[in-house]
């Protein structure tokens, strides 16, 4: 995708539950071996955000009315609305994103969901709605809507991380600088020998005891490593090449939140540094799916200038990957600061 038409993000929303639990007070954690348990310990996560008697639907709806009156944009008036389903929805067969539209009054807005990329299905929702924006007059508006709860009873994902609940909404729109950032290229990969790599067996199983299970360690561990490893390399070498640009061009370089382990893991894999955003968001809030990649945008905004450009890193282990350039616009235009 490149920039014929611009595209920008924002504003944005992101709303977090005020119950937090610490990390090593989990109970969860007690019932580990020890190896497990120190491994959860050592993730660079001090606190997560807990939802108990929210849905993710309750976190997606609060994030998009917020991000809607920032935009002073009635929902009403919204042309698209795109929900990047959870893992896990309330109901088979009922429709999450229609349940959104009627929640928030968006009456006349072209609804869907946009899922089953894990962490990456944010980021084909910007594929989608800059193909909506793009491809038609009728559309100038899109609000792209995730949220993150925890889909089983525990929330150490071995052998990955923590996770957390919160919900996030972007505006993205075109033809109009009244964003955070501006598009300007995107590429999204997917790799299906790895579909089931991560997994929740849920058929006949009562949901107090689902568990996420990696069917092979190794290969996440060591396989998969690589290859993201090659994948991030000739994406990032694309998406730059065609913008005329360098790594040494790039002021933040930003990705999901998995682990310190993880950072350091792409920081010499890459030859980058990796913003330290993340590894604040990672503290404070865990992993949050598709989530991750919005909120370490927002904390970023806050130290970069006009005209700086942003490398956002995605990936997902089943398996998929994004990469995604954009440019910072002058906050004096996006009416405010960042959250």
């Amino acid at each position: 995708m490149t920039a014929a038409t611009p595209i920008t993000l924002g504003p944005a929303a992101l709303v977090f539950p005020e119950t937090t639990c610490a990390v090593a007070d989990l109970a969860e954690l007690e019932l580990l071996p020890e190896q497990r348990r120190a491994h959860a310990l050592a993730l660079g996560i001090d606190r997560i955000p807990c939802a108990p008697d929210s849905s993710e639907l309750d976190l997606a709806a609060e994030a998009a009315s917020a991000a809607l009156t920032r935009s002073g944009l009635p929902a009403a008036e919204l042309d698209v609305l795109l929900l990047v389903g959870g893992r896990a929805p309330q109901y088979l067969l009922a429709s999450e994103a229609t349940r959104l539209q009627h929640r928030l009054g968006a009456t006349r807005a072209f609804v869907t969901s946009v899922g089953d990329l894990g962490c990456v299905s944010i980021s084909a929702a910007f594929t989608v709605a800059a193909a909506l924006l793009r491809g038609s007059d009728q559309v100038r508006t899109v609000l792209v809507v995730t949220a993150a709860k925890a889909p089983t009873p525990a929330r150490y994902r071995a052998p990955m991380t923590l996770l957390g609940d919160g919900g996030g909404a972007v505006l993205l729109t075109k033809d109009t600088p009244a964003g955070r950032y501006e598009l300007t290229d995107h590429l999204v990969h997917s790799d299906g020998r790895y579909a089931d790599l991560f997994r929740i067996d849920y058929r006949d199983v009562p949901v107090r005891d689902w568990t996420e299970d990696c069917a092979d360690e190794a290969t996440y561990s060591f396989r998969l490593a690589v290859e993201s490893r090659k994948r991030f390399e000739a994406m990032n070498a694309e998406v730059l090449a065609r913008n005329g640009l360098q790594l040494f061009d790039i002021e933040s370089v930003l990705m999901q939140n998995l682990s310190a382990g993880a950072f350091a893991f792409w920081e010499e894999a890459l030859g980058v540094r990796i913003d330290r955003a993340c590894r604040d968001n990672l503290a404070r809030y865990g992993h949050l799916g598709s989530l991750d990649v919005l909120v370490n945008l927002e904390l970023a905004a806050a130290q970069q200038h006009p005209g700086d450009y942003a490398l956002l890193m995605n990936s997902s282990p089943v398996a998929a990957w994004s990469t995604t350039l954009l440019r910072r616009l002058p906050d004096s235009i996006t009416g405010g600061t960042p959250l």
